[in-house]
């Protein structure tokens, strides 16, 4: 299935030169654009005309139809009735987007209309770029790479992200339309991708990679469901098992694997025990951050409005009940981070849910960069270690009898992961004299005088705490 020739997709491109999220914002100005972004069309409406950038806005950005004519010569060199055979514009006299179109970065994506929107359902729906495909992007790491694989490619956001450093990107679907619109997105912005239909990671069976990203469809049991883009066909949260497993097999030495997921919260269990369970005992270093939790009704509400089926109260009870009989209390949404490595496996499951300083990207490379660090207690020992520059220590106290009693202090981070620490005073005592000037065994040794205790003693108190302090970015080695 094609949804244009390589020369017409070709010449679409041609067309669309010119509009793009900076010639948007330099023509209409960022105010207009920036309400645009949260649904206020009326400066758009005003300013947009019947040249070319203000056809495709109204089409493209606003969302109205525009007179034929207009459209001609908006779309020369790429003819109307071509696209109104593709089903990119739909009308007569007056024409109207068929398709969405979105910007990431300066790359223009076209994919199907929202299904919330238009109303259609079509298990071959095709996304264009969301909250979800925003995340992963941002997480995704950018440095060089041979090769690289998106898997579950829908209308190819991640895999024309990836070509951008990569120097081969193969993209899978299940969906054959999905395909055709990661086809035509790779011809209309200039990119070379290798395209693979099939089930997630049939295609690319016995091959290796030095990067994958993954925006699977990890919807969770959606009785009656069918959408492509969002239904995997696994029970419950099987497919990022699924992912999970092949993790290892399924990257080059040091290869990095990210992908977002759904997991479930049950009751009387640990989600990071069930995450952690998915993957191989050996070979892979593991980081897994969920960013929010939704109870059951949360969640079947989310995923009805996003496919326009609110108004099935059936298929909700039928989703619900699923829940309620397997004891879920709740299903956690968040992206997976896998380094393959010789040994054995090591995995970090944490909550983020607050505000985290973006790209997520240099959070994920620092996580991976500190553990390739040997932090084992001989050489933590001997070395020098001074606080972030970002961290501060806060302080809650009591008024008593005998006046103020400070009774808390933590750790604040006010950039990159802006982790909060509860310390104890020994702790806090400890970081005081971290200025990268003195070894760790000279600090144990002042604190085991002043303490009174055996300095191997203190230090086996303190070292599981150290190595928190700089995994999490509190302490740095100088």
């Amino acid at each position: 299935m094609r949804l244009l020739e390589t020369e017409a997709a070709a010449r679409l491109g041609e067309a669309r030169k010119g509009f793009s999220r900076a010639a948007l914002s330099a023509v209409y100005g960022r105010s207009a654009m920036a309400a645009a972004d949260r649904g206020d069309y009326r400066a758009l409406l005003q300013l947009a005309g019947d040249d070319r950038l203000g056809v495709w806005t109204r089409l493209f950005v606003i969302g109205v139809p525009v007179p034929r004519a207009a459209a001609e010569e908006a779309f020369a060199p790429f003819g109307i009735d071509e696209a109104l055979a593709c089903g990119l514009l739909v009308g007569d006299d007056e024409l109207a987007a068929g398709w969405g179109a979105q910007f990431d970065d300066e790359r223009l994506l076209f994919s199907d209309q929202l299904p919330n929107t238009t109303g259609g359902r079509t298990r071959e729906h095709v996304l264009g770029v969301g909250g979800a495909s925003k995340l992963l992007m941002d997480a995704t790491l950018r440095h060089p790479v041979g090769s690289a694989l998106d898997l579950g490619t829908g209308c190819g956001v991640q895999a024309l992200g990836l070509a951008e450093h990569a120097e081969t990107v193969t993209a899978t679907d299940l969906s054959e339309r999905a395909v055709a619109f990661a086809e035509l997105n790779a011809a209309v912005n200039g990119a070379a991708l290798e395209l693979l239909q099939g089930d997630l990671l049939a295609p690319v069976a016995g091959r290796r990679f030095d990067l994958v990203v993954a925006n699977p469809p990890f919807v969770i049991a959606t009785p009656g469901g069918g959408w492509t883009y969002r239904d995997g066909g696994r029970e419950a949260d099987g497919i990022a098992a699924e992912l999970a497993a092949a993790s290892a097999e399924l990257l080059n030495p040091n290869g990095t694997m990210q992908f977002l997921a759904n997991w479930l919260h049950l009751e009387g269990g640990d989600w990071a025990e069930r995450v952690a369970g998915w993957f191989p005992d050996a070979g892979v270093r593991v980081w897994a951050v969920e960013r929010e939790k939704l109870d059951p009704l949360d969640y079947v509400r989310t995923w009805q409005r996003d496919s326009g089926e609110s108004h099935d109260a059936e298929q909700a009870a039928a989703w619900l009940d699923w829940f309620e009989s397997a004891g879920v209390t709740g299903v956690g949404f968040g992206f997976v981070n896998v380094r393959r490595i010789d040994g054995p496996t090591e995995i970090v499951c944490e909550e983020a849910r607050h505000a985290v300083e973006t790209p997520w990207r240099d959070r994920v490379e620092a996580w991976f960069a500190l553990r390739d660090k040997d932090l084992e207690p001989e050489t933590l020992w001997q070395a020098k270690l001074r606080v972030a520059e970002d961290v501060v220590l806060q302080q809650t106290a009591g008024h008593g009898d005998e006046g103020w009693d400070v009774d808390r202090q933590w750790l604040q981070q006010a950039d990159g992961m802006r982790y909060a620490e509860e310390l104890d005073p020994l702790v806090v005592a400890f970081m005081g004299g971290c200025n990268g000037e003195a070894e760790v065994r000279l600090q144990v040794q002042l604190l085991a005088d002043t303490y009174g205790a055996e300095p191997a003693m203190l230090y086996a108190q303190l070292y599981p705490v150290i190595r928190r302090l700089l995994e999490r970015g509190f302490l740095l080695v100088a």
